[in-house]
């Protein structure tokens, strides 16, 4: 059968389980997909366990060339859940290490292809699924910081304060540096994990009223509110001295990445969101423009 031959809605009837009520001494543990199709969807784990694959035979089936036929299998012990590679081509990875068996524990994520699936253990299920499932919708997957939909809801709101109370409100737009040619030599897995590095320093430079997301591939967004653009610009600065210094400490990677900063202020006459972000996104061109790893903003 060939990968055209499945449709998705067949594909998932046939490959999940169905999320089912189960009395309240056997909640059973379970898999919350956290990226890759079926985003959110959760998978019960029974006693007689499960094998993820390509096959149409597997029990959660992943339509991916990377991904063997069966790829792994979870089963379970007196002990607890286990995960076993089978032999697979690419490899079955556990918290980013590829493993050959392991013991699950709550909260681990286990990588097949691009499918991230987290693993939960039987306390407290439900409520967790439901929390898991409202981190899904506002944050991305990768870095944890907000997502672009999180995003564009957020600086609404904070736009519309700013137009009724004619307060500053300051946007970046940060976009890596030569990060096509990062992925081409080192990998998609060494990319990843120079995006988790920068958003480390973006989270640990920002204030608790910033709204931080990644908003696209390499791009990422902070929203400044009650800073004028000469105090966001100046903050921006710091971003990229402490970005650019940064050690990445990635095995077989890049060492070094430089980041380069759009700076735009709400004026009036911005009606909508995507006023504030063209003007973001210009200062953003100058900054390539000017020889990147540098920032730019309206007068600079």
């Amino acid at each position: 059968m060939s990968l055209s031959d499945n449709d998705a809605s067949t594909t998932q009837r046939r490959t999940m389980r169905p999320h089912r009520s189960v009395g309240a001494g056997h909640v059973p543990a379970c898999l919350v997909v956290l990226q890759g199709q079926r985003l959110g969807q959760r998978i019960d784990l029974a006693d007689e366990g499960l094998i993820i694959g390509r096959s149409p035979e597997a029990d959660f089936q992943i339509l991916e060339r990377s991904v063997s036929r069966e790829h792994c299998r979870i089963s379970r012990e007196p002990a607890g859940y286990r995960i076993k590679d089978l032999d697979s081509t690419n490899k079955t990875f556990l918290n980013d290490q590829p493993i050959i068996e392991a013991e699950l524990k709550d909260g681990d994520h286990i990588a097949v292809g691009s499918c991230v699936l987290k693993f939960m253990d039987r306390s407290s299920v439900e409520a967790r699924y439901h929390e898991e499932i409202y981190q899904l919708a506002t944050a991305d997957p990768l870095t944890d910081l907000y997502n672009r939909r999180q995003f564009i809801e957020l600086i609404e709101k904070e736009l519309a304060r700013a137009a009724n109370h004619k307060r500053p409100l300051t946007l970046l737009i940060i976009d890596l540096d030569h990060f096509k040619p990062i992925n081409d030599q080192f990998g998609h897995p060494t990319g990843d994990a120079v995006l988790k590095k920068v958003a480390l320093v973006l989270r640990g430079h920002a204030r608790e009223e910033f709204i931080t997301a990644r908003i696209g591939g390499e791009e990422f967004a902070v929203v400044l509110p009650e800073h004028d653009v000469a105090q966001a610009a100046a903050f921006a600065e710091s971003l990229r001295e402490a970005i650019a210094t940064l050690d990445l400490a990635i095995p077989n990677g890049p060492s070094r990445v430089t980041v380069s900063i759009g700076v735009a202020a709400w004026q009036r006459g911005m009606l909508i969101t995507g006023d504030l972000m063209r003007a973001a996104d210009q200062q953003l061109y100058r900054a390539k423009q000017g020889g990147r790893n540098t920032v730019r903003w309206n007068g600079i």
